[in-house]
């Protein structure tokens, strides 16, 4: 049996070169790897990396065929990481990025493989003890305070976007994408627009924004957050976003899906107390909480728009695999979502 025969063939990894460019950046690695696919589609590719000591570390790099390069910046990704795991933030260790798209046909970068489990089905939230459910909402919410209380100069990443304005120019810069992509009038997304621009709050300090914070996308393990993932999304700014997004996606036991969803099996904190929390320890002033809300809900609305008419013009060679009315009834309901949270307070 040859050197590279263990090998299992993942998509979008040339193992030959991989393992030779892994070799050279872990002294300590014994060929060969066991490669396998964690993720893949049209996000970013994961995949696991394991040696034959049993050291297992995870490579990351674009998604395959045609893709925005600045919305998969595998370098930009890594020196974030790399940077808010100078802070008590949990992050995976990384250990180099490759820029030589000769390797495997993309940039990449590799970490280390964290244990423990990201919450994507019911019955992954079920296996939870009710302590562990309360103690994953505590720890939560503490590295998200902790993420926004790191400074960003000092990890690095003071120059890595603009620091103030951030709402206005995430309003101007989705505003762009809903006019592109709007296929039919949908009144609630106009009012939400005016509000939007109406009742904008001024920005208090700006932080680290996650830009897509929510249990989705960590691991856990043993009540706590082991490692916080997926950072493309990443840009500084305002961070009361990032709280609006996560209780977006905070679904209470009783309500809509929350039969099919990760925290609609109790035990987890409450909205309120997930706000309580967090504004114990920011001193943040959240009467305006549900402005970001709206915003969230208004962006993903218009992001929703934007995979509707890619579909609905048959533009990206797969539309069997999209129930159309029900996305379009996706974008209506997020729209009115927006217009209900912007004119009730929490």
């Amino acid at each position: 049996m040859g050197l590279w025969d263990l090998m299992m063939d993942v998509p979008g990894i040339d193992s030959d070169r991989v393992s030779a460019w892994l070799a050279s950046k872990l002294p300590d690695l014994e060929l060969p790897i066991e490669f396998s696919a964690l993720t893949g589609g049209r996000s970013n590719l994961s995949c696991k990396c394991v040696d034959q000591r049993g050291a297992a570390y995870v490579l990351r790099r674009p998604p395959l065929g045609n893709a925005l390069e600045s919305a998969h910046d595998m370098v930009r990704e890594h020196r974030i990481i790399s940077a808010v795991g100078k802070e008590t933030v949990p992050v995976p260790q990384t250990y180099g990025v490759c820029e030589d798209v000769s390797i495997t046909g993309a940039p990449f970068y590799v970490m280390r493989f964290v244990d423990g489990v990201v919450l994507m089905e019911v019955e992954q939230s079920e296996k939870l003890s009710l302590v562990d459910r309360a103690g994953v909402s505590q720890h939560l919410v503490k590295v998200l305070t902790d993420l926004h209380a790191t400074d960003i100069d000092t990890i690095g990443l003071g120059d890595l976007a603009r620091k103030e304005g951030y709402v206005a120019r995430q309003l101007k810069r989705w505003t762009r994408q809903w006019e592109a992509t709007k296929t039919h009038e949908i009144p609630e997304m106009e009012e939400a627009i005016r509000l939007l621009h109406e009742r904008m709050p001024e920005q208090i300090g700006s932080s680290i924004v996650h830009g897509d914070y929510r249990l989705g996308n960590m691991i856990v393990a043993d009540g706590k957050i082991q490692a916080v993932l997926d950072w493309e999304l990443c840009t500084l700014g305002d961070p009361l976003a990032d709280l609006g997004y996560l209780l977006n996606t905070w679904v209470e036991p009783g309500e809509h899906l929350s039969d099919i969803h990760i925290l609609g099996v109790g035990g987890f904190w409450t909205r309120d107390q997930v706000c309580d929390a967090y504004a114990q320890v920011t001193g943040k002033d959240l009467t305006h909480i549900n402005y970001y809300r709206g915003f969230s809900s208004w962006r993903m609305a218009a992001i929703d728009q934007g995979v509707y008419k890619r579909y609905a013009e048959e533009a990206t060679g797969d539309v069997e695999e999209m129930d159309l009315e029900e996305k379009k009834e996706t974008v209506l309901r997020r729209a009115t979502t927006a217009l209900e949270q912007l004119t009730n307070q929490r």
